[in-house]
């Protein structure tokens, strides 16, 4: 079985590299145990160099699971800084105009990617089998350019998508599987609220650490 980690930085996957590093053996790019093979992927943060470097990748290898990592931001007050969730559906949710009144109008409906275009349906990009792991909380999720941090923005988003949590590669990341039909997870930790922008209330530290934990939890199953 091979599985490949992709993150955004090598902040947010260290502590596993560091754990197989220990526990696993070396083969080329891979780590090793068993018939177990394990790559990871740091892309670059953002939409466009997630797709491209994981498509890269996917044009000379087919892992038979693929898992994003990182952190993310949640909206409203249902999870909890710190909290590991796996992300059943995501959508691009900046990809449109903004409209003379300032609502925002996405390509779905403008009507230049049909909304039930394949992988899409009704302009959402789903993660049918994640559904079925219940080892985590499942959540959905928006994926944008520029993280929301004014109270109108955080408004209107939440008004018009609902969203659970927000990042800045996920709906690429799941666009790229389904299009490759490659078994995926995107795994995220919470490592903020969604509110008007303040840093100090983010601890990135803890998230990281819980997020790897569950990574290597993960592993330890495989294995």
């Amino acid at each position: 079985m091979t599985i490949l980690f992709v993150a955004a930085t090598e902040f947010e996957i260290g502590p596993l590299r560091k754990w197989l590093g220990e526990n696993f053996g070396r083969k080329g790019n891979s780590y090793v145990k068993g018939k177990l093979e394990i790559q990871l992927l740091v892309s670059g943060v953002g939409m466009v160099m997630t797709s491209y470097n994981l498509g890269r990748f996917f044009m000379q290898n087919k892992p038979s699971l693929t898992i994003n990592a990182g952190v993310a931001g949640a909206f409203g007050d249902e999870l909890n800084i710190g909290d590991v969730v796996n992300v059943i559906a995501d959508r691009f949710a900046d990809l449109g105009v903004e409209e003379a009144d300032g609502s925002f109008t996405d390509v779905h409906q403008m009507g230049l990617i049909p909304g039930t275009e394949a992988p899409f349906q009704n302009g959402i990009l789903y993660n049918l089998s994640a559904t079925e792991h219940d080892f985590l909380p499942k959540v959905n999720g928006i994926t944008v350019n520029k993280v929301h941090g004014t109270a109108s923005s955080i408004r209107a988003i939440e008004d018009k998508y609902t969203p659970e949590i927000e990042t800045m590669e996920g709906a690429a990341f799941f666009y790229a599987c389904l299009m490759e039909d490659i078994k995926f997870l995107q795994i995220r930790a919470i490592s903020n609220q969604v509110e008007p922008r303040n840093k100090e209330n983010w601890d990135l530290g803890l998230a990281v650490e819980r997020l790897n934990l569950v990574l290597i939890e993960l592993v330890g199953i495989l294995i």
